[in-house]
């Protein structure tokens, strides 16, 4: 066992004083040492039921013969932080949890891990720990939120930022505002609908490093601790067969991940991630590859803020397997992919069934024949920008219309709620990437603005920041090159006019090249709002969006 590392032998007799010190038993020592990783926490909603997932899945590794032992990771709540400096914070802390649970892992050489993740950064964080670490281990999510309801009708988060601008523009009461406050987030759990959280709990799935319903089990069913209790013991099958996360997380397993992303419509954030993942095992991922999966590969969701359906709709649909097995029917995914279980991906799903055709459309009447999530490119983002196709409406999947030039999320906001923007403007916030931010904020706040004001359907949005999975509309970011190292979004003027072409995947500034190279000689870099401490080194060593923004070793360029 790698704990005998710290267990056995003479030159180990002080690690074992400090075990004694820890309560261990002769027969504990003999045993598997299992790291549980608990991202338990009193502020984060997704998180504040991971004591109860920890327990059990301590449960599940005792009876398996393991000896499980707590140590703890952190999480942001992306929707407290947002729409203010805190947002800053939310992405870095991505890299922060990798690091970390690498550090403790390897420190103390622990045989086999559980991850137990929940909202947004928490989880990709974590699968790149698993990778670098790369030791049996299982993921078990906290589950998602079951969904609130307002005058009859589920709802969530997004609808309540759109109340917000809702108000703004006179449609709602301050009443109405305060009835939304109470009832759309009505338990713990990451939020109900497919926003960051959810998507990447449901690619875990996907990926095959959780097990059947990690990515759906609302948070306050007792299915959610039963399958804790078999994530512990499940850890231990694999310490016996050696399967390791390096085995699972394979090319061919991040592009099954990349087609069920497209089929159940995730969040863009998950463009981010998948790259970050991909780089610890040591795949280069192309955003712009995506568009070939895209274009194979039908959405069969429209889970909020796509449509009115919601994690818990999805789970009682059949959840992910449900639709893994809708894309198997067309041969999409790679079938031979090992898994947590022990078994392939195609022994796993073969018994799925679509429960539910309105919440999961079967593959022969798709929402769109194309997937939920697009890369456009074009003189504007040369590299690459990402939108997700599934929540945009007809009428703008293709659009024209002058460039409204903010340098950060907060003059925009003031311009939207102040009316200052019209039909058919596409509002442009630039020096938020990773970078510029520093951090990459999400624009939640500016999106659910556009359309609590009735502008959904003629306002794009477009910034080399980043948007929530709950933002909704044309909202096109992770352009790249950002604006901080002089991409062209740095050079974009005040009423210049922007090309949308989503089902061409382009994204063109209509300004001539000679302008834009005299704009270019001009162009000088800024000062970044936060220049101290952790975001400081963050923005000297992040990436562009196009490469999930991951953090430079001194050796890459």
């Amino acid at each position: 066992m790698k704990s005998d590392n710290v267990k056995k032998g003479m030159q180990q007799a002080p690690h074992r004083s400090l075990f004694n010190a820890l309560g261990f038993t002769e027969e504990e020592m003999d045993k598997p040492l299992v790291g549980i990783v608990s991202s338990y926490n009193e502020i984060v909603p997704g998180h504040m039921n991971l004591d109860k997932i920890v327990n059990a899945v301590k449960l599940g590794v005792a009876e398996a013969g393991g000896v499980p032992v707590v140590f703890p990771a952190i999480a942001v709540c992306d929707g407290i932080a947002m729409g203010h400096v805190g947002m800053k914070y939310s992405l870095v802390t991505r890299d922060l949890i990798a690091d970390s649970t690498e550090c403790m892992a390897t420190a103390h050489q622990f045989d086999a891990l559980v991850m137990v993740p929940n909202c947004d950064k928490n989880v990709p964080g974590l699968l790149m720990a698993a990778a670098r670490v790369n030791v049996p281990t299982v993921f078990v999510s906290g589950g998602p939120m079951l969904a609130g309801k307002v005058d009859g009708r589920k709802r969530s988060l997004s609808s309540m930022f759109e109340a917000v601008g809702s108000y703004a523009a006179g449609a709602m009461t301050e009443e109405q505002v305060r009835e939304y406050e109470q009832k759309v987030c009505p338990t713990c759990g990451s939020c109900s609908g497919m926003y960051t959280a959810n998507s990447m709990n449901c690619l875990t799935e996907a990926l095959g490093m959780g097990l059947r319903g990690n990515g759906t089990i609302p948070a306050v069913y007792s299915d959610r601790i039963r399958l804790a209790k078999h994530a512990g013991m499940a850890v231990m099958d694999m310490l016996k067969k050696n399967i390791r996360p390096r085995d699972i997380m394979t090319k061919e397993a991040i592009l099954n991940a990349l087609t069920v992303d497209m089929a159940l419509g995730c969040s863009t954030n998950s463009m981010l991630h998948l790259p970050a993942i991909a780089h610890e095992v040591g795949f280069d991922f192309d955003i712009k590859f995506a568009n070939e999966i895209n274009a194979k590969t039908p959405n069969l969701c429209h889970l909020a803020p796509a449509g009115p359906t919601y994690m818990e709709d999805l789970n009682e649909a059949g959840g992910v397997y449900a639709v893994m097995k809708e894309l198997d029917d067309l041969g999409l995914l790679n079938r031979d992919c090992i898994t947590v279980t022990g078994k392939t991906v195609g022994e796993n799903i073969k018994d799925a069934k679509n429960l539910n055709p309105e919440v999961i459309r079967p593959v022969d009447n798709p929402y769109s024949k194309t997937g939920g999530l697009a890369v456009l490119s074009g003189n504007l983002a040369p590299d690459g920008s990402v939108v997700k196709r599934s929540a945009v409406v007809e009428e703008m999947l293709v659009h024209t219309g002058p460039a409204r030039v903010f340098d950060c999320e907060e003059d925009a906001i003031a311009a939207i709620k102040g009316g200052k923007i019209v039909e058919g403007d596409v509002v442009v916030i630039r020096y938020e990437g990773p970078k510029g931010g520093p951090g990459m904020r999400e624009m939640l706040n500016p999106t659910s603005a556009i359309a609590g004001m009735g502008l959904g359907s003629s306002v794009a949005l477009i910034t080399d920041g980043r948007f929530s999975g709950a933002s909704r509309g044309a909202s096109i970011g992770h352009v790249s090159p950002e604006a901080a190292v002089g991409g062209p979004i740095a050079l974009v003027e005040e009423g210049d006019m922007i090309s949308i072409n989503i089902p061409e995947f382009k994204l063109e500034l209509m300004v001539s090249d000679e302008e834009l190279a005299a704009r270019k000689a001009k162009w000088q870099p800024r000062e970044p709002k936060v220049n101290t401490g952790y975001l400081k080194r963050y923005a000297a060593m992040v990436t562009s969006g196009n490469r999930g923004a991951i953090m430079k070793n001194p050796d890459e360029e």
